[in-house]
């Protein structure tokens, strides 16, 4: 039976960025074990034994030595025939770790570039490592055919680059993502709790509460629609990141006070709040392929998404949602304005989407391609 260990930076992400691969490739055949920062939560990890290394997201060149040594003994002792790795440290550390170690197969998904928001120098910088993790790899498998071509044009282009499927780190669950009438009570309780009146137009975001995400400009944004429509809501689903790239004070002091505003944290079921909202927006800077595009057109909810890599992939512009500039609030109300206006247009459009995911980003699908991508490295040996 064929070992395969896979790392990401933070716990959190093996569970929900991996939700049931890791099991399916159980029952496959592999032997699975993950690594990541300690664990805190009690959550069982699909019964993959887990173990702890020195990692941070933060750059932080000693301790990230000390990583890859750690991450070097933990493979020396495991012995694993695949090493898989996700985000960015995670790519770095278990890359030239499993390279040291001569491990037969090395692979590392790309889930987007922090290095396109940086200053020149980090940005630099941040080249160079990931072209380290390229080259300590085997095989470099971006989430995306736009961050693909991205790559190919400024970081590595060669024989390594390959897509998995049509995209995405682990597909979408059709079912899963569907409405259901218990679904829909759910809504209605939650807008009844959030005093969200009935006739009310509601925009939602769901992600990590961090400036890359946009949240400036959609703040801005909706701010003025307000002006133009009273009966317009706006809610955010996630928590706030303070010491990575955070969104600025005045941001989140409206979030918390404005009164068409609300924010509920992290929710680890977004399905009724996707349930309760006539929209998904999500005006990020960067992306690979982001998951909660899959998840709002799976609901059949329309997006407002900025045209960058990663949303290009997944939104057809006028059928499935629409794509604006990044970081250009006016284009960005410009939208919401068209989809307020237009709620059967919406409605259509989301219609679109289900269809487009269902076709294109099947979980069953992915996890088939990637076990038969997993026995063709290891038989290439």
């Amino acid at each position: 039976m064929a070992k395969l260990l896979r790392i990401t930076t933070v716990p959190e992400s093996l569970r929900t960025l991996l939700k049931g691969q890791l099991a399916y490739m159980r029952a496959n055949g592999f032997e699975v074990y993950v690594a990541s920062a300690p664990d805190t939560s009690a959550a069982d990890l699909e019964g993959c034994p887990h173990f702890a290394l020195p990692l941070t997201r933060r750059i932080t060149p000693f301790q990230d030595l000390w990583a890859v040594w750690k991450t070097y003994r933990l493979l020396r002792r495991l012995r694993p025939d695949l090493v898989h790795t996700h985000t960015p440290k995670a790519g770095l550390v278990g890359m030239v770790a499993a390279w040291l170690a001569r491990v037969p197969v090395r692979i590392h998904t790309v889930a987007g570039l922090p290095l396109t928001e940086k200053k020149p120098l980090v940005r630099m910088l941040l080249r160079w490592v990931e072209k380290l993790t390229y080259g300590c790899a085997t095989a470099v498998w971006p989430n995306s055919h736009g961050l693909a071509t991205y790559i190919g044009q400024h970081v590595y282009n060669g024989p390594k680059l390959r897509v998995i499927g049509n995209g995405s780190s682990n597909g979408i669950d059709t079912e899963y993502f569907s409405s259901t009438p218990v679904l829909v009570r759910r809504a209605e309780a939650l807008r009844r709790q959030l005093t969200i009146p009935p006739e009310a137009f509601v925009f939602v975001f769901i992600g990590r509460m961090v400036r890359d995400k946009g949240l400036d400009e959609l703040v801005v944004a909706f701010r003025s629609l307000v002006y133009l429509n009273r009966d317009v809501r706006l809610l955010f689903v996630g928590d706030y990141e303070e010491r990575l790239n955070p969104v600025r004070s005045v941001t989140k002091e409206l979030i918390s006070t404005h009164p068409h505003i609300s924010w509920v944290g992290y929710q680890a079921d977004v399905r009724p709040y996707l349930q309760l909202a006539d929209a998904l927006v999500l005006p990020s800077y960067r992306e690979g392929l982001p998951n909660v595009l899959l998840q709002a057109g799976c609901m059949q909810r329309p997006v407002i998404a900025t045209d960058i890599v990663g949303c290009r992939d997944v939104v057809e512009p006028g059928k499935t949602g629409l794509l604006v500039p990044p970081k250009d609030p006016v284009a960005l109300r410009g939208a919401l304005r068209q989809l307020l206006t237009n709620p059967e247009w919406g409605e259509q459009m989301g219609q679109n989407a289900r269809h487009r995911i269902e076709t294109l980003y099947r979980q069953e699908t992915l996890w088939q391609t990637l076990l038969q991508a997993y026995q063709d490295a290891l038989a290439a040996t």
